[in-house]
């Protein structure tokens, strides 16, 4: 695993990073909504939603990151939700995901001045809970996370 290389996407990745995102996917069955020129617009305009890294091996894609700053007054500060994480299965196992998390942290830090790392976990994952667990995550007590998808948010908007 000493081969394999992170740095950060950018615009000419974005194929890449979507078919990473797209194994992701697949793996945790979700449905795939992304396509590169949707994560070229959100992650690479003039206001970047996001930014993502890639896990190289030679020409190879083994890992991706996809992460967003986010702010908490409770925390007193920035934080980053990490909303995909992915590592190939010939990659997995040789701590390349908690490699692609130390550099979002150290990513988000230099960027955002981020000191929380955040993300969502699916209750039935037991090995991304397992992996979590280990690196020192733990389950907001208290919390329930509420989503308003596209047509909430467009009868939001006319009301």
């Amino acid at each position: 695993m000493t081969g394999i290389a992170i740095r950060c996407a950018e615009a000419e990745d974005t194929e890449r990073l979507n078919e990473a995102l797209s194994y992701l996917s697949g793996e945790i069955g979700d449905d795939h909504g992304g396509t590169a020129e949707l994560l070229r617009k959100a992650g690479f305009g003039h206001y970047p939603a996001f930014r993502a890294l890639l896990a190289e091996d030679g020409e190879a894609v083994v890992g991706a990151a996809l992460y967003s700053p986010v702010f908490s007054t409770v925390r007193a500060g920035a934080g980053v939700y990490v909303s995909d994480l992915w590592v190939s299965g010939a990659a997995r196992g040789q701590g390349l995901g908690k490699r692609l998390l130390q550099a979002v942290a150290a990513d988000a830090q230099a960027v955002w001045d981020a000191r929380f790392l955040k993300l969502v976990v699916y209750d039935d994952n037991e090995a991304a809970r397992g992996f979590y667990n280990r690196l020192g995550f733990v389950a907001s007590v208290g919390e329930t996370t509420l989503t308003l998808n596209d047509r909430g948010l467009s009868a939001l908007k006319d009301e």
